[in-house]
């Protein structure tokens, strides 16, 4: 049963990411003002193109270090490929160069789900509330999901 929660949970992020992707240029959440151009890596997202995303995104970084949307983009790439070591390594990372980060806080609320921590993604909603006081798209996006998680959880 959580391996088909799991699965609807991962279908309904990727929809959601791509639904943004596709209306704003760039991922949910996120204080996007990077100098890197970053549309042709959310291309690449929004194609499912993990792997050369991750690459890109290197480079990237290695022009610009302490760009938080850049590092909080490796996490995003990262956590879609499973890899939830290195997701949270660069969540974090985003969320020191830029505690205010909506987008990796959010995103962290998202890889805490997806490993069973219900509690941690919780505690990533609350400091999505402090920051937007509920009226923001990254609060939202983690509210539903945490919902959804929950009411699964409780049917099981």
């Amino acid at each position: 049963m959580k391996s088909h929660f799991l699965t609807r949970l991962n279908a309904t992020l990727l929809g959601l990411a791509l639904l943004t992707f596709s209306t704003a240029g760039f991922p949910a959440g996120g204080n996007y003002s990077s100098s890197v151009d970053l549309e042709p890596i959310m291309d690449l997202l929004a194609q499912g193109k993990y792997q050369t995303a991750i690459d890109r995104l290197h480079d990237a970084l290695d022009l610009d270090p302490d760009n938080p949307d850049v590092m909080s983009l490796l996490g995003y790439s990262y956590r879609k490929t499973q890899n939830y070591e290195n997701a949270q390594t660069f969540y974090e990372w985003a969320l020191r160069a830029e505690p205010d980060h909506r987008g990796a806080n959010e995103y962290l609320g998202e890889l805490y789900l997806e490993t069973n921590q219900l509690d941690k993604a919780v505690e990533q909603l609350q400091i999505l509330d402090n920051l937007c006081r509920t009226n923001c798209k990254e609060y939202s996006k983690l509210k539903q999901m945490i919902d959804s998680f929950q009411q699964s959880a409780s049917s099981s």
